[in-house]
């Protein structure tokens, strides 16, 4: 993957007047996060969303509308986007009430814990972070993450007997889920060892990994050691760190982090495989081709038909190429699959207009040509897979495509 770069894109259009004055609000939010993520949040699951219609009185979420509001407003407001990511990318089932979510939490926590001791018993050594004293901010991070890990502990110490029970019996449940996982050792060291090249190199300039903040990498290495660990079919491949970075910020717990970037990755996680972006990359160049024939053409006029410039964009969901703020709410636009539903409706519709016409086969011309059309059929030469991500790439590539020498025009026009 190329070097780091700092470069950013144009604004988005600006959020609703009520996410302006939340925004607003925004370097407050900053300043308070500069800690280390706790290690779970169960007092969220109680917490409402206050988006309009999306949220019932026993706290189940209406999904479509979720994603609906998320699209057409430009994302959620700040104050809300760690709740609505818990629903968005699958933690908290949209189905559950708050009561549900409660006893969720617990089960979520335990297992993680269990599953993160799993591999730091399976490998000790790996435990702590090797550091090489010359990064003064990285030993920092290790001082204020071990500060976290003795509240933690003192909380744990803390909690009440009916709670702890409870906890216990969880536990018993994770470590017998969890029994027969085995660990390749050298897969994992190899996994481990490229995670701790890969998270100091993770943003620092984030407000959120300022000051104590910067204990959240030595969090970040964990919540990535310890999805390799129990996903050898994925394993960690470079850019992992930066997408989940994304995650912890915005959710500012260690287990949500973890369990949203899981589900996050059950649908993405072959764009980390070596042929994984190979299908998007042909359907982006498909795209291009319709939308803008000699952009396409001066692409492959200079053997970059391969879209390789494409692959972060695609692959981080440009998560380099805006300033941050903007690539958090493109980040949630692209994920709430809003184009995509609405692409299925399009197959519906087309699917019952082909049955329509199946039927007056063996009618007279004058029934086939009274045969209704949907208004959401589309050309059949526009694949209903495009996505609103190869739309953003496609847009951000013909935005500069004015600059094409008018030669190159005029052999299209």
């Amino acid at each position: 993957m190329e070097e780091r770069d700092d470069h950013a894109g144009k604004p988005l259009p600006q959020p609703a007047a009520e996410e302006r004055s939340a925004g607003s609000q925004q370097p407050e939010v900053r300043c308070r996060r500069r800690r280390v993520a706790s290690v779970s949040s169960p007092a969220l699951s109680a917490s409402r969303l206050t988006l309009p219609g999306v949220m019932d009185s026993e706290g189940r979420v209406d999904e479509s509308r979720l994603r609906m509001h998320i699209f057409k407003n430009g994302g959620v407001c700040p104050s809300e986007r760690g709740l609505a990511w818990r629903f968005l990318f699958g933690m908290y089932p949209c189905s559950s009430t708050a009561l549900e979510r409660s006893l969720l939490c617990e089960q979520l926590l335990v297992r993680y814990l269990v599953m993160r001791r799993k591999w730091q018993q399976f490998l000790p050594s790996a435990v702590r972070i090797q550091l090489n004293g010359t990064d003064a901010e990285l030993v920092s991070a290790v001082r204020y993450f071990d500060q976290r890990e003795a509240q933690a502990q003192q909380q744990t110490q803390e909690q009440s007997e009916e709670i702890g029970d409870r906890l216990v019996f969880l536990e018993l449940q994770a470590q017998i889920l969890f029994e027969r996982v085995t660990f390749d050792q050298e897969e994992l060291r190899e996994a481990i060892r490229i995670i701790d090249k890969d998270v100091p190199r993770t943003n620092r300039d984030l407000s959120y990994y300022q000051d104590k903040g910067l204990g959240n990498l030595l969090v970040l290495r964990n919540i990535l050691i310890t999805y390799a660990a129990f996903h050898p079919e994925v394993s960690y491949a470079q850019g992992m760190n930066d997408l989940c970075s994304r995650f912890l910020e915005v959710l500012d717990s260690e287990v949500d982090a973890f369990w949203s970037f899981s589900c996050y990755m059950e649908k993405f996680s072959r764009d980390f495989r070596a042929d994984g972006l190979h299908r998007k990359i042909e359907l982006e160049a498909a795209l291009l081709k319709e939308l803008d024939p000699p952009l396409y053409a001066h692409l492959v006029k200079d053997n970059m038909e391969s879209f390789t410039f494409c692959h972060r964009w695609l692959l981080l969901g440009f998560q380099r190429e805006f300033e941050h703020s903007d690539a958090l709410r493109l980040f949630e636009i692209l994920s709430c699959d809003h184009l995509e539903l609405i692409s299925q409706q399009v197959d519906r519709a087309r699917h019952q207009e082909r049955l329509a016409q199946k039927y007056c086969t063996g009618r007279s011309q004058s029934c086939r040509r009274s045969t209704p059309t949907s208004p959401l059929s589309f050309s059949s030469a526009r694949p209903s897979c495009w996505t609103t991500e190869s739309l953003c790439c496609s847009a951000t590539m013909t935005s500069s495509s004015s600059s094409l020498p008018a030669a190159s025009r005029d052999h299209w026009t």
